[in-house]
């Protein structure tokens, strides 16, 4: 059953300010989230807000938005084929937890100036 679904855009122009700024990123992503991202070079910026999106939008699905979780407790991957997963630690475990939320689906896209992502919860 369906407990939450949550979308989100995301300005590119934003994380390309958040990444000016040292240390920044580390408030609102995982270690590894970053890494990984940071490879990708020029198209860093769109990955990252595509990635905030998701965080965003997997606050909207849980019914209470992102009060009380951590952003970089949420981290977003792409699995062995690029399909992005979303992987929960800490408050945002708790979260998925306390609403009785067992998967997390998200899909991501951008294109040049936004970043989308929706998040369904399920039990």
């Amino acid at each position: 059953m369906i407990l939450g679904v949550g979308i989100d855009v995301v300005h590119v122009r934003r994380i390309r300010h958040w990444l000016s700024i040292p240390g920044l990123v580390d408030r609102f992503f995982h270690p590894e989230e970053v890494a990984t991202v940071l490879e990708r070079g020029e198209g860093a910026p769109l990955s990252l807000a595509a990635r905030f999106a998701a965080k965003e939008a997997f606050g909207k699905a849980s019914g209470t938005g992102l009060t009380g979780i951590k952003l970089s407790d949420i981290q977003v991957i792409n699995n062995y084929n690029g399909r992005p997963e979303i992987r929960l630690y800490g408050s945002a475990l708790a979260r998925l937890e306390s609403i009785g939320g067992r998967k997390v689906h998200i899909s991501l896209t951008h294109e040049s100036d936004n970043a989308i992502a929706v998040a369904i919860i399920e039990d």
